[in-house]
């Protein structure tokens, strides 16, 4: 695939755009900032297409559920506008996506189309693999904007079929950025040192968590909810000797964990029979990658206490840092009943990616 570079070389000159100045900072200063929830899409479109083809594949790619999950939730909150029915506001959407094909004469699609030059939609007809512009702060400032078309909706479907798990990774990417910056501009540093001191490893948790729990090769924080409008979110740090790689096994994956969380989570306080254990009846999803150089297996599933009384999602991350011999588990599971898991997981997702495992003591803190 093309890399959205070289595409942005490819185009750039065929799309209108509204000229305002800088303020000598590389920001402009006349746009406002962009708005949205962490996880929202824009998607312009026409309504024909997006309940074709086209919007099949589209919902492949923002819509399609979080894997492991107790019940379907989308990756995205998706949100489709009509391109003769957008507004001032809606252009200032932290994450807008136009949608088009040049061979659509329908009004709607036009809209669109009317923003490409004669010569940028010939460039686009003699290579086919031309499918997709990204422009950031088009509109406004922290905004997202990308194209996708195609000469028809043949060619496009083709394109998003290949390209969909990128254009997915984009979106991911940005959005805990995004979220970053939000939730860890205030950090706890009790819990920080208690990592460093206990699992060696470095941690970035914000400052709304509190430690629940410290030992050796151990650590538990937890956000208690205060209200039924955030979720109840624990995160816990575990180290143990990397022996054989039969330990990133996904079996034995989850016999560590249920090991860690039977020893350590108490489903209630009050009880101390109670404990977190794995649901055996939704298949976890599993997933290998590689973080800071780390040979690093994903896991999404969902738990319960061993009473039943409790239940919810998690998402947790094995890693293995050969140079120290060290293996760990890292995991936030969410206890939100009744409601949508998904904002609180990509919270998880952000906090754990920021964790560094390899961090060593003559490092410094």
């Amino acid at each position: 695939m093309k890399t959205f570079s070289s595409i942005l070389i490819a185009l750039v000159m065929g799309i209108v755009l509204t000229s305002c100045e800088s303020d000598g900072t590389g920001v402009d200063s006349s746009k406002p900032k962009a708005r949205g929830s962490i996880g929202e899409i824009i998607l312009v479109i026409d309504s024909v297409k997006w309940a074709g083809p086209v919007g099949d594949q589209l919902k492949e790619i923002f819509e399609s559920d979080i894997p492991g999950m107790i019940r379907s939730e989308a990756k995205f909150k998706v949100n489709t506008v009509d391109p003769r029915a957008m507004t001032r506001m809606l252009k200032m959407s932290t994450n807008l996506i136009y949608v088009t094909t040049f061979d659509d004469k329908g009004s709607a699609s036009q809209a669109i189309n009317a923003q490409f030059s004669k010569e940028s939609k010939e460039k686009a007809m003699n290579d086919p693999d031309i499918y997709s512009l990204r422009m950031e702060d088009e509109y406004a400032i922290g905004q997202e904007v990308l194209y996708l078309f195609g000469n028809t909706e043949e060619q496009l479907v083709e394109n998003l079929k290949k390209n969909g798990s990128r254009l997915q990774n984009l979106f991911e990417v940005r959005e805990r950025g995004r979220l970053e910056k939000i939730i860890l501009a205030r950090k706890n540093s009790a819990a920080a040192v208690e990592a460093k001191n206990n699992l060696e490893i470095e941690i970035n948790v914000p400052a709304s968590y509190q430690v629940a729990k410290s030992e050796d090769d151990f650590l538990w924080v937890r956000q208690i909810t205060p209200s039924a409008n955030r979720a109840d979110i624990s995160l816990f740090f575990y180290e143990t000797d990397y022996v054989s790689e039969e330990q990133t096994f996904p079996a034995n994956i989850l016999a560590l964990r249920d090991s860690i969380t039977r020893q350590h989570i108490f489903g209630d306080p009050e009880d101390p029979t109670s404990y977190v254990v794995s649901e055996k009846q939704i298949p976890p999803a599993f997933r290998n990658m590689v973080i800071n150089d780390n040979f690093t297996t994903e896991i999404r599933g969902a738990w319960k206490t061993n009473n039943t009384s409790m239940g919810g999602s998690y998402l947790g991350y094995l890693m293995i840092d050969q140079d120290k011999g060290k293996l760990y588990y890292i995991e936030g599971f969410v206890f939100y009943p009744n409601e949508i898991h998904r904002d609180a997981l990509r919270e998880i997702e952000t906090i754990l990616l920021n964790t560094d495992v390899s961090w060593q003591e003559d490092q410094g803190a």
